[in-house]
């Protein structure tokens, strides 16, 4: 009996643990590609348009297409013979034939699997770009299936979407057709509406861009001027807008801090800075002290150019909080850039009797305890830190005013997290307030970009330099000279000048051959022994960086070798000669951040890009742009062009809803139209409003700006 009654218990035993070690199905493991690809629902599915097409709908014989050039044919033959050949390197060689003629496809990667299914007799359809070779007419890599005689030819171009790892086009293809079969196709545009738009209806656009037939223009398909495709982009203009302006007409339906008080601290501060604010300064600081005294909370972003002086316009903003009663808290990306903020402000504000916190993640146990006491107290009226700031403990007595510097590089849920902070739940939903905000940001970005990414938010600019600004030289030169600028480091070093060299990696690395920080620092310790070189990056200690960069701005390091760590906030004047070691491998805005360390001081300041060749095109465009231009905004706009607006504004970071088909340099005229229906939309008619929300954005509305 006792071994009756185990065996269930056995078999139960490991029916359970099949059960949960169960493997995936086929079916489990595409959805989970699909949702790495962004797409979830089925009209997420309905709305991932192809990139291009093929046009499978006409064959060719394989004589007339020896004399196609430059694009893709279609031909189709039997397989006459099939052979792996080992020179002058292995590869596959195939040779198929119809009553015109032969054709060879080449295959230099290729599985066994294709050997067998290119065995003589078979018939293949192919479709390559024909070119003349060593075997006569050929295509290499063409694609291709196995068919029957007379298998019939498509009717449509065939699309080719954007995929992901393990998503082949057959299977989009197949998912995406499934989903359009069960969608409901209600178009979100009256019929009226769509007549004053000169707009095509959503079902038709959207089915002809899926399958489109074979004598559509395809020119016009390839350009995205395509009446289907306006209206595509027209739809995402207008969620885009809705969603924006919805945002901000809900933010300012709550209340906030009211910061009236322009008093001692601020007139204090004003009277002893040691320079005049400029008047760009001055215009933006009015528009920020307007806002703050508004009962509902500013979203406003300060751009300006690198050293155009947004943390003293900042540090004004915190004042006016400070002086109605309120505590203030600035909160950067980095340590260093927290630690620049610091010393500064604190340099500023301590004097004149405000009590200035510091948070970081590098404290000792104590001192962030105590920093955190201070702030709960409310004895802390100004607060300076990094992500630290954010953590569930703190919690602050009275917050009125959140700064966020370089605020492309936090995410939305750290923001909102900060600004949250403010709000006391101790009190009903309808009475609670939430602090004001105010993101600041070195990377100007275009007014286009800016009037349409961040339709929710008031952009300030400060676009003028203070006085005294030496402008900076930039010259391009290439890597095998590195010892005649190792001489001009000397010389300068030797002049009593500061020499940043910045690297664009830590430790050496197989995939990106260059020059590493280490390697670097080593190398110029050798060539340079009357300098002390110093070390800065990523991978020290707080601490030690912060030790490196102390002694720097002393002036006790001559030569300071860093990655991009001292990208934004280091402000040290004698520094005045900048080498960027691979400069080819930095994006525009990047490089002119860095470039921004010098020239802050009285000495001509020279920035030389060293470039590992051959270049190209893009690398080309961006080392020119930047010995052309110092002017910030020019090089975001030229960095817009070359990057598009994604990557440009860090989607990732900024959790925006990216526009995947409008293009807001040659689709300018839509923005305006869809700024304009969407005022009237959530003024006069919310249905349309959250049904067309519900269609181009889903759950994604969550991530706006905040």
């Amino acid at each position: 009996m006792p071994v009756l009654k185990k065996k269930p218990a056995t078999v139960a035993k490991k029916t359970s643990k099949t059960t949960r070690s169960a493997a995936p199905t086929r079916a489990e493991k595409i959805d989970d590609k699909l949702i790495k690809l962004g797409l979830r629902s089925d009209m997420d599915k309905v709305l991932h348009l192809p990139m291009r097409y093929e046009d499978e709908t006409e064959i060719k014989s394989i004589s007339a297409a020896g004399f196609i050039f430059g694009r893709p044919v279609q031909v189709e033959g039997v397989v006459t013979s099939c052979e792996v050949a080992f020179r002058p390197r292995r590869q596959l060689i195939v040779t198929i034939s119809d009553d015109t003629g032969q054709l060879v496809m080449r295959f230099l990667n290729f599985y066994g699997s294709q050997v067998k299914q290119m065995a003589e007799g078979n018939r293949v359809r192919a479709r390559g770009e024909v070119r003349h070779g060593f075997f006569g007419a050929e295509m290499v890599h063409p694609s291709y299936k196995m068919v029957i005689e007379g298998a019939p030819l498509p009717a449509a171009l065939t699309p080719v979407y954007p995929a992901g790892e393990g998503l082949s086009q057959t299977i989009l293809r197949k998912t995406i057709g499934d989903a359009m079969a069960r969608i409901e196709w209600r178009d979100t545009l009256s019929d009226k509406l769509r007549a004053e738009l000169d707009l095509m209806p959503f079902e038709p656009a959207v089915r002809m861009l899926h399958n489109p037939p074979p004598d559509i223009d395809e020119s016009a398909l390839a350009d995205r001027s395509h009446a289907a495709w306006v209206r595509m982009k027209f739809d995402e203009l207008l969620a885009q807008q809705l969603s924006m302006k919805r945002a901000q007409m809900a933010r300012r339906a709550k209340g906030a801090a009211v910061l009236p008080t322009i008093g001692k601290l601020s007139r204090a501060f004003l009277k002893q800075l040691p320079f005049s604010l400029t008047a760009a300064q001055q215009r933006v600081l009015e528009e920020i002290r307007a806002d703050i005294r508004q009962s509902f909370p500013m979203q406003r972003l300060l751009q300006g150019d690198v050293g155009s002086g947004k943390t003293v316009v900042a540090a004004l903003a915190a004042a006016q909080a400070i002086d109605s009663g309120f505590q203030a808290v600035l909160m950067a990306p980095t340590e260093i850039l927290a630690d620049q903020h610091f010393r500064k402000i604190a340099g500023w504000m301590e004097p004149l009797g405000v009590n200035v916190a510091w948070l970081t993640g590098s404290l000792k146990k104590k001192e962030k305890l105590e920093a955190k006491e201070r702030i709960e107290a409310g004895t802390a009226q100004l607060i300076i830190g990094t992500h630290a700031l954010i953590q569930e403990d703190v919690q602050f007595a009275k917050l009125g005013l959140v700064i966020v510097d370089e605020q492309h590089r936090f995410g939305v849920s750290q923001r909102l997290v900060l600004r949250n902070k403010g709000v006391d739940t101790n009190v009903h939903v309808a009475q609670q307030t939430i602090p004001h905000q105010l993101m600041m940001s070195a990377t100007p970005i275009p007014r286009t970009l800016a009037m349409t990414y961040y339709a929710d938010l008031e952009v300030s600019v400060i676009d003028e330099l203070p006085p005294g600004r030496t402008p900076i030289v930039t010259r391009v030169i290439d890597q095998n000279r590195r010892e005649e600028v190792i001489e001009r480091v000397h010389a300068a070093a030797l002049e009593g000048r500061q020499v940043y060299w910045v690297c664009p990696l830590i430790e050496e690395s197989e995939a990106l051959q260059l020059q590493t920080a280490t390697d670097t620092h080593q190398t110029l310790v050798e060539a340079l022994p009357d300098l002390q070189v110093g070390l800065v990056h990523g991978r020290m200690k707080p601490a030690e960086k912060q030790e490196v960069m102390d002694a720097f701005t002393r002036g006790e390091i001559h030569v300071l070798v860093a990655t991009t760590v001292i990208e934004v906030g280091v402000d040290v004047p004698n520094a005045s000669l900048m080498v960027i070691e691979h400069a080819e491998r930095f994006g525009l805005s990047q490089l002119h951040q860095l470039r921004g360390r010098v020239g802050r001081g009285s000495a001509a300041s020279v920035c030389l890009l060293l470039y590992q060749g051959p270049l190209g095109m893009v690398a080309k465009q961006r080392l020119g742009i930047m010995r052309e231009s110092t002017d910030g905004f020019e090089i975001a706009r030229k960095d817009l062009e070359i990057r598009g607006p994604g990557e440009f504004l860090g989607a990732r970071q900024s959790g925006q809803a990216m526009l995947r088909f409008a293009d807001l340099e040659t689709d300018q005229w839509l923005v305006d139209r869809a700024r304009d229906l969407a005022q009237t939309l959530l003024r006069d008619d919310q249905a349309t409003v959250d049904a067309h929300l519900a269609r181009w954005l889903g759950a994604r509305e969550d991530y706006l700006k905040v």
